[in-house]
């Protein structure tokens, strides 16, 4: 598979974390079947700073640290547009990480 079929399969997923949600670089890459795979997706979320239909913002480390905010413009947007709908940032990582994690494997059966 290419990186671009790869990126494609990563973005189609991203779109469907929802609202006031966070998924992980890990999660998406398990539901994808390559467990392996956390930093492509990682690539993946980078590669799509310029689409703004692919929520990047959504997806973190497994420990809920905004892993991916220097991609962002600006040195709080990541946080900022977290922060927007609802989740509480401190120290660059998500308080009360369990209750806005969203996983695929689970609602994308």
């Amino acid at each position: 598979m290419s990186n671009e079929g790869f990126f494609e399969r990563v973005y189609t997923v991203a779109r469907q974390i929802p609202y006031g949600k966070v998924t992980t670089y890990g999660a998406i890459a398990k539901y994808l079947g390559l467990p392996k795979s956390a930093r492509m997706v990682g690539w993946a979320m980078n590669a799509s700073k310029n689409d703004s239909t692919v929520p990047a913002h959504r997806v973190v480390s497994k420990n809920g640290l905004l892993t991916g905010k220097n991609h962002f413009d600006g040195t709080n947007l990541m946080q900022q547009l977290l922060e927007n709908e609802g989740i509480i940032i401190q120290d660059n990582k998500i308080q009360n990480f369990s209750s806005f994690f969203w996983n695929p494997v689970i609602f994308l059966q």
